[in-house]
């Protein structure tokens, strides 16, 4: 029986591919062809239009990484193709079967108008279903020749991610331009005898529908004439209708399916090529929708269709009409598809209001659920924020990645840090990319855990990562399985809809509570430094340009609340947010533009805060504290000399200095100021940090030990770190020299220089302040490593069973121990400004400005004690896909913090990513907004986005406690309101002599809406 059914096997396989899928095009007749290679960057459709065109012939190279080339192609049907369905096919010279890391094309009509895009698995442009005969064929096709960036998968590296290394070489030769007939009788063959076979492959060997689809699949090739396949075609189609007619038991599971086409913002590709990846996908889904009136499309990313809409006008009216016709499906709600971990509180916030708003304004539809399938884990404060934003359900796939543990549900509840919960679904097809072949769909159903409690799963089907999207063969996969006997039923639908029937059926789902943590892609939180710098600088520039533009607003007669400039700043933060950009994972290309756009955007940022200071008038010198804490600090005057002030939280004080209570003091390798004594030993690490306010001894070792890593994944290299990183080391214990370069009664420091490796140099400054017990590390790094990383370490004399680190608007707790394999797979993890370990009565904290990545681990000593030791990662030195990623010079500074408690963390990771600012300006009369209450802490001040000259303030629970305060505005407040994120009003909040009582939950987020009177 056995070898019966293999022969059968291969008998279809080789008549399905040597004979049934060769007969698709029954007549071909070739296209005229034209070349011409525009110049440097893409250039509009107007001047392609309007440029010399030369002869050009099929088998001829073409195309230099990451060039355009023009083709006009012009044809006429002949007569004879009369009732004919006529297409055109173009092959590039396509490689492999990923439509999104090669040669792509659109094809435009004579006036402009973008007909269809081709790429590897979709090499068609219909030109008529029934030909008359005679129709005109006339094309100007603009043809990307993006290199294939991973043709020797993810191990070596390459000079194409760049076009400033690219070089000039053809990459491709281009094969074919035809018009072709289809037949239609045997495109729909080609669908039976795939979707068949495929299920036959996958039911069990004593399955009968398994040996009934085989022996069904034998008789009809027996009627297939390999003389005459279209003749035959129809005979064996007839021959195949009992076995595709089977209904599907009534038990069966059930897939709804909806199209996709995942297209990353960036990611071996440059933003600009993404910018025509969504013209050529979404000129083929609005195709595709055209023919097929039960397909549904699901996309995300407002961003991408602000692309579309300022660039492809014709495209964007497309999308409208499918909108419209319920065929396009807007989902997500974010500005981008962004990285789960990284992007801070508010940049999230952003991201549902940003997102969420463009999709309300232009379709009028308000976007019910999270669409993140590839992002790198997910933080524990998603739940709220999503349903702050409005949203009702939360989707991903990634997580089925896990090297280590399989995560136990598929639809579930998940529970965030302040116990807000949000129905969430794992497709267990295990991709974003379904094409709905029999392997998957036995996936499906093998994988789903809900079995027993629910009945259905979702697909997001069509080709994606670099676009593509659903094609017209996945629409028939789709209908064929619709209701099939031995497989699960596809039913092609909204994801809203799949989510109400889901919930409706499974309401008393399980309950995942915390992060979704990733146990993969851990260098994410590290690789490609400087980019995640731009991103921490810009969201704090952001936070402050906001709160002075608004003090301004308020009490400068005359200032214009700059919205237009805030909004598109912002929105190049979001863009940059990217789940390939920001983690570090995209090509040299994107990340050099990247630290542009950040250096731009600091300087723009820069300018709003400082027109919106000198706005106020002129006055005497100032200091303006953007945190939400109050400072007592020292800051550096204009001469350079120092001086210690006070501050108040989102507000400003003169430039007034006040006596030190703890005054520093240096000697030789020893920072003291009464509250630390800081010593170095000869090789420049900490030999002591001795908390004199607690009479103990901090550290268990060398503290601020640099340890440098080999760092060889075995895969993927920008996204991981593998656990054998931790096996080979070399400690950084040689100096070039130690100096003391600060010795002030407010400022002491010495600085530690060291060069080692490959040429590389760190140049340290451990700075001790007067009143302060943070001793800073401001670090200079002359990075030219390979494949390391960089770690600085601090092992701490405390018995910490877990560590607690920030991550938007909270913070949370990892056990220490590595009990379960749950654990141990956390070796690397991320978190925002802090990390803080302590036990009873004692904790310490590290502070960044901006890392994310570190590690904490805990050991027992000789003597009994137990050594708790967090560092931080510092930098890497992946090869792919970027050769040069970290390269070059990095400036960043971490801080030490004895004696801290989770208030002095969120206090001293505020202060040290938001610097003081001095001004000669004249005193605003008030913060615009002060709280009192412990652990209520502002976030963000802003006027309202609708331009009414509201006050809106985001604050929310920082400690992990319950909260009662008070809100003190600046102003005279008329009425306050509790808001969403998108500033529309839940309820009206107290008001009492103008003040607004506040109790919030454990990290609970609070927008307060705050009209003026």
């Amino acid at each position: 029986m056995h070898d019966e059914r293999r022969r059968i096997e291969q008998r279809v396989e080789r008549l399905h591919h040597q004979r049934i899928r060769p007969a698709l095009y029954a007549a071909t007749v070739p296209l005229t062809v034209e070349a011409w290679q525009a110049p440097g960057e893409p250039v509009p459709f107007e001047e392609a239009a309007a440029a010399p065109y030369t002869p050009f012939a099929m088998d001829t190279p073409w195309g230099p990484p990451w060039g355009t080339t023009w083709f006009r192609m012009r044809g006429e049907v002949p007569a004879a193709w009369a009732g004919r369905r006529v297409e055109t096919v173009i092959d590039l010279g396509f490689t492999g079967d990923w439509p999104g890391n090669q040669a792509e094309a659109l094809v435009h009509l004579p006036d402009g108008t973008p007909l269809k895009a081709v790429n590897p698995l979709n090499q068609y442009v219909p030109v008529a279903r029934a030909a008359t005969g005679g129709e005109r064929i006339d094309y100007l096709v603009e043809a990307a020749s993006n290199p294939d960036i991973l043709a020797d998968g993810f191990a070596r590296p390459t000079p194409l991610g760049d076009v400033l290394t690219a070089g000039d070489r053809p990459l491709y030769t281009f094969r074919r331009a035809d018009l072709a007939v289809l037949d239609e009788e045997v495109f729909h063959l080609d669908l039976d005898v795939q979707v068949l076979s495929e299920l036959m492959r996958e039911l069990g060997e004593h399955d009968p529908r398994r040996h009934e689809i085989a022996h069904a699949l034998d008789r009809a090739m027996d009627l297939l004439d390999l003389d005459d396949i279209p003749g035959s075609a129809p005979a064996v189609r007839e021959a195949l209708k009992p076995s595709l007619s089977r209904p599907a038991h009534a038990s069966a599971h059930v897939i709804s399916g909806v199209g996709h086409a995942h297209i990353d913002s960036a990611w071996l590709w440059p933003i600009r090529e993404t910018k025509r990846k969504t013209a050529r996908t979404f000129s083929n889904v609005t195709a595709l929708a055209e023919e097929y009136d039960d397909f549904v499309f699901a996309c995300s990313q407002a961003q991408q269709y602000e692309w579309v809409r300022d660039h492809y006008p014709k495209v964007w009216a497309r999308i409208e009409e499918a909108v419209r016709k319920g065929q396009w499906a807007p989902v997500g709600g974010m500005w981008v598809e962004a990285d789960g971990n990284l992007p801070g509180g508010e940049a999230v916030a952003r991201q549902f209001v940003h997102g969420k708003r463009f999709f309300i304004e232009h379709f009028g539809i308000e976007t019910k659920g999270v669409w993140l399938p590839d992002s790198f884990g997910y933080n524990a404060a998603y739940p709220q924020l999503a349903k702050l934003a409005g949203n009702e359900w939360f989707l991903t796939q990634k997580i089925s990645w896990n090297q280590t543990n399989r995560f136990p549900h598929h639809t579930f509840w998940w529970e965030g840090i302040d116990g807000t919960r949000i129905f969430t679904h794992f497709p267990p097809i295990d991709t974003y990319n379904a094409r709905f072949s029999g392997e998957e769909m036995s996936r499906a159903v093998r994988n789903y855990a809900e079995k027993g409690g629910a009945t259905r799963s979702l697909a997001p089907f069509g080709w994606g990562d670099g676009g593509g999207g659903p094609t017209r063969e996945i629409m028939e996969r789709a209908r064929r399985l619709a209701d099939l006997e031995g497989s699960p039923k596809v039913v092609v639908e909204h994801p809203d809809e799949f989510f109400a029937k889901a919930r409706e059926e499974y309401p008393d789902a399980p309950v995942w509570v915390g992060e979704l943590y990733l146990e993969l892609h851990r260098a994410t939180y590290t690789t490609q430094a400087r980019t995640k710098q731009g991103n921490r600088r810009s969201e704090h520039a952001l936070r402050e340009a906001e709160l002075w533009a608004t003090t301004a607003a308020l009490h400068a007669p005359g200032y214009a609340y700059p919205y237009e400039r805030l909004d598109r700043l912002w929105k190049t933060v979001l863009l940059h947010q990217f789940h390939d950009i920001l983690p570090g994972s995209s090509i040299a290309w994107v990340h050099r533009e990247a630290e542009a756009e950040y250096a731009r955007v600091a300087e723009e940022s820069e300018a709003l805060t400082a027109e919106a200071l000198a706005a106020l008038g002129a006055g005497e010198g100032r200091v303006f504290n953007t945190s939400p804490c109050e400072r007592r600090e020292v800051v550096r005057r204009p001469d350079g000399s120092a001086a210690l002030v006070r501050v108040p939280a989102n507000g400003s004080a003169p430039l007034t200095p006040v006596a030190p209570q703890y005054p520093v003091t240096v000697e030789e390798r020893v920072l003291d100021n009464g509250l630390v004594c800081v010593e170095l030993a000869d090789d420049g690490t900490l030999a002591s940090v001795l908390d004199r306010r607690a009479g103990r001894e901090v550290l268990a070792g060398k503290g601020n030990l640099l340890r440098l890593h080999t760092d060889l994944p075995n895969y993927w290299d920008a996204w991981d770190v593998d656990k054998h990183y931790q096996h080979r080391y070399t400690d950084l214990l040689e100096t070039t020299r130690i100096t003391v370069v600060e010795q002030d009664p407010l400022i002491g420091a010495i600085r530690v220089v060291r060069t080692f490796g490959n040429g590389s140099t760190i140049t340290q400054t451990v700075t001790l302040r007067a009143d302060s017990p943070r001793i800073d590390f401001a670090t200079d790094l002359d990075w030219h490593e390979a494949e390391k990383f960089l770690k600085a370490g601090f092992p701490i004399d405390i018995r910490a069973p877990h560590s607690s680190a920030e991550i938007q608007f909270g913070h949370v707790q990892r056990p220490t121990h590595t009990n379960t394999t749950w654990e141990a797979a956390r070796f690397e993890v991320s978190g925002h400004r802090w990390v803080h370990v302590g036990e009873p009565g004692y904790g310490v904290a590290v502070i960044n400005d901006s890392t994310y990545g570190h590690d904490v681990s805990r050991t027992v000593r000789e003597d009994g004690g137990t050594t708790t030791t967090v560092r931080l990662s510092l930098v890497r030195a992946p090869r792919v896909p970027d050769p040069e990623a970290d390269q070059g010079r990095h400036r960043f500074t971490y801080a030490l913090l004895p004696g801290a408690d989770i208030a002095d963390a969120v206090a001293e990771g505020y202060a040290l990513n938001l610097p003081l600012r001095l001004a000669d300006t004249a005193a605003p009369p008030a913060p615009v907004v002060a709280v009192d209450g412990d652990g209520i802490t502002v976030e963000a001040v802003k006027l309202a986005d609708d331009r009414s000259g509201d006050v809106v303030v985001r604050l929310y629970e920082s400690r992990g406690g319950r909260a009662r305060g008070t809100l003190r505005p600046g102003f005279r407040t008329a009425r306050a309101h509790i808001t969403d994120l998108l500033e529309r009003p839940l309820s009206e909040a107290a008001l009492a002599d103008g003040a607004v009582p506040l109790e919030l939950r454990p990290f609970q987020i609070l927008t307060l809406r705050l009209a003026r009177s």
